[in-house]
């Protein structure tokens, strides 16, 4: 009975549909089974004519379910404590269950036509599958990205905490908890936000931006404001450490464009000042900005029109 199952040569997604169980295992093949997919028992016997006639054409209903749908299959006269408990007095006998609960079955060698029929009532009974984790965090990490992009901080940061509250250790929420505060002018709790993130972390892209963008802000609180720079280059248009601590202020008001004609000036001027100083503050700010952002494209347009004219 049950031919290849018994055989021997049932494969391997055949067997994770189709399997035999006991009365040790059937808490956890059926009861904990059933919890994410139904599960149908079929209750048989060696001796039983019907039984054999059953069972083949139940495996191929379950199997052409595709996976919607688990066959266990228990010998009754090996596991009489089992088929007692379930109230079985004439096999075959088929129970489903869903949720660790049975919730409907049929008795006897009943057609194909039927057994599909009753595969599409207990799957119609079914509460849907849960989600995979992976992917609903997945999904509410790129809702997040979008509320972001947005400027709705107070949304994304709901999110991300929702996320931090199943992965206390997801990177992508972390970084994106930490960019919140960082837009928002708190670079002192955002600095603090990113020592969470571990050490595979620190190699994705937002991780590398916020850092650049961070250490651009500190750079800039030590230095005179835009205004004090200006008067200064107005008096003395070559003073490229002004000019230099310019682009930094410039960057910190959010004037990249700015920060990046001040910077490529110097380098057109002077290209070996402060040891290339000004192209390597050029390509931090690019870094901390994006690559597709405007000021980016529009920077490096600049910066190869004097490189390679």
């Amino acid at each position: 009975m049950h031919s290849d199952l018994q055989n021997g040569n049932a494969s391997a997604s055949t067997a994770d549909l189709i399997k035999d169980s006991d009365t040790a295992n059937f808490a956890a093949d059926v009861m904990e089974a059933s919890q994410t997919v139904p599960v149908l028992v079929d209750f048989w016997a060696p001796w039983c004519g019907p039984c054999k006639q059953l069972g083949p054409m139940i495996e191929n209903a379950v199997i052409e379910a595709g996976g919607k749908v688990k066959l266990v299959k228990v010998d009754i006269d090996q596991n009489q404590a089992i088929a007692g408990q379930m109230g079985i007095q004439s096999i075959p006998a088929v129970i489903a269950f869903v949720g660790g609960q049975p919730i409907d079955g049929f008795m006897g060698a009943i057609p194909q036509t039927e057994i599909k029929a009753f595969i599409e009532k207990v799957l119609k009974a079914a509460p849907p599958a849960p989600a995979d984790p992976k992917e609903q965090i997945k999904a509410a990490l790129e809702q997040a990205s979008a509320a972001m992009e947005a400027g709705d901080f107070a949304s994304a940061s709901q999110v991300y905490s929702q996320v931090l509250q199943f992965d206390q250790e997801n990177d992508e929420a972390i970084i994106g908890i930490a960019t919140i505060h960082s837009n928002i002018g708190d670079n002192e709790k955002a600095e603090q936000t990113l020592m969470a993130v571990s050490e595979e972390g620190q190699k994705l892209p937002a991780f590398v931006k916020l850092k650049a963008a961070l250490e651009l802000a500190a750079e800039a609180a030590g230095l005179d404001g835009a205004n004090a720079l200006e008067a200064k280059l107005a008096e003395n248009p070559d003073d490229h450490q002004s000019r230099y601590d310019l682009a930094i202020s410039y960057n910190a008001e959010g004037n990249k464009l700015g920060a990046a004609e001040n910077l490529v000036k110097i380098i057109k001027t002077d290209r070996d000042w402060n040891e290339d100083g000004a192209r390597k503050k050029l390509l931090e700010l690019f870094e901390a900005w994006g690559p597709m952002d405007p000021a980016s494209i529009k920077g490096r347009r600049m910066l190869s029109s004097i490189l390679f004219s």
